[in-house]
């Protein structure tokens, strides 16, 4: 009987890579998931995934491996990618066929702040991944890129053959560095690598550092929204579900060796291709809590960019899919989700 394939999802307690683990988990796969369980955003949410996962947080020990009480294909550790000795360790010990990457430090914002926490765990602890996919002959490496390589590009949509050498924030600075170390990778040691380029991830257990999350609690407990660029902004706001089927599909999608490259190296852009006006999105928030939004209308901070817009014409042709969830749609999955949530969270103790 042919093994089940074995497949590592590092970030697999983040926003993104939660939906995925649960996704894949009912497919005749081997799941580890990984994450360091830092706190740069509220930790009980990753303890709330995790739970949804079937593991109890608190009973979990650095580099120690467990089993989901619930999950009989799924597995947990608890490790920092920047750990070198202990991620090779973990790559020895269990012959992975697939690695999807999603670890990092996140936020464009937070990297004017705190540049080395974007060096350690997105250069370092990336090119870490790398050295365990090359030493252990990884079948297949896909890993998280940004819209935000494209920088302030004037021609819209983006393209994958876009111009990205000139990012306006560090976080997108790291993320083009992965793409350029991936490919040499590819290059080098004829490693199938996948890049994805995520265009503005929204949904339920999300991050509370993103506009739609933050706008949410905001207005629902009515204190100002800061709207930068004094509203006039335009985002491919991507519904998480349409981002896990894009994911699920190219994992089967190992890329060949392009011509262009000499490389088995591809990368695609995963997003709405619908671009929205921000303040469209305050708006269906308003109409889906029945409040009013207080704004703070705020120039354009340092690092941001005025509109993202994904051409997805290379991710439709190799998938037969694309992204087409509306965001009043997705908004309402959000909001569902953020009131049940939050009103358990705080509901008095019996």
């Amino acid at each position: 009987m042919k093994e089940p394939q074995r497949i590592l999802i590092t970030g697999s307690a983040g926003f993104i890579g939660h939906h995925l683990l649960l996704a894949l988990s009912d497919l005749p796969v081997s799941i580890i998931g990984l994450d360091s369980l830092n706190d740069y955003y509220d930790p009980q949410l990753k303890a709330g995934r995790l739970r949804r996962q079937g593991f109890e947080p608190d009973s979990i020990e650095y580099n120690i491996l467990i089993k989901s009480q619930e999950r009989v294909n799924v597995s947990f550790i608890k490790l920092d990618i920047t750990d070198e000795p202990a991620l090779t360790t973990l790559f020895q010990e269990n012959s992975f066929d697939v690695v999807i990457h999603l670890a990092a430090q996140a936020g464009v914002r937070h990297s004017l702040k705190d540049p080395q926490s974007y060096v350690a765990s997105n250069l370092v602890g990336f090119a870490n991944i790398l050295e365990g996919c090359r030493n252990f002959k990884i079948k297949h490496l896909l890993f998280a890129s940004s819209s935000s390589v494209y920088g302030n590009n004037q021609k819209i949509p983006f393209a994958v053959n876009d111009r990205t050498d000139a990012p306006v924030s560090f976080y997108a600075a790291t993320k083009k560095a992965n793409e350029v170390m991936a490919h040499s990778y590819a290059h080098l040691y004829q490693i199938p690598i996948t890049g994805m380029r995520f265009f503005t991830v929204y949904g339920p257990w999300g991050r509370p550092d993103m506009a739609y999350f933050s706008f949410a609690k905001a207005i629902e407990e009515q204190t100002p929204i800061k709207i930068y660029n004094h509203g006039n902004m335009l985002r491919d706001f991507t519904y998480v579900e349409d981002v896990i089927q894009s994911i699920i599909r190219l994992t089967g999608l190992p890329p060949k060796i392009q011509e262009s490259q000499r490389a088995p190296y591809k990368l695609y852009n995963i997003g709405n291709s619908q671009p929205e006006h921000l303040m469209e999105l305050v708006t269906i928030l308003e109409r889906l809590l029945h409040k009013k939004a207080i704004l703070d209308l705020q120039p354009m901070p340092p690092g941001d960019v005025p509109a993202t817009y994904a051409d997805v014409q290379d991710l439709m042709e190799a998938t037969d899919f694309r992204p087409l969830t509306s965001l009043e749609t997705g908004l309402t999955h959000f909001i569902n989700w953020y009131t049940s949530y939050y009103q358990k969270q705080f509901l008095p103790v019996s």
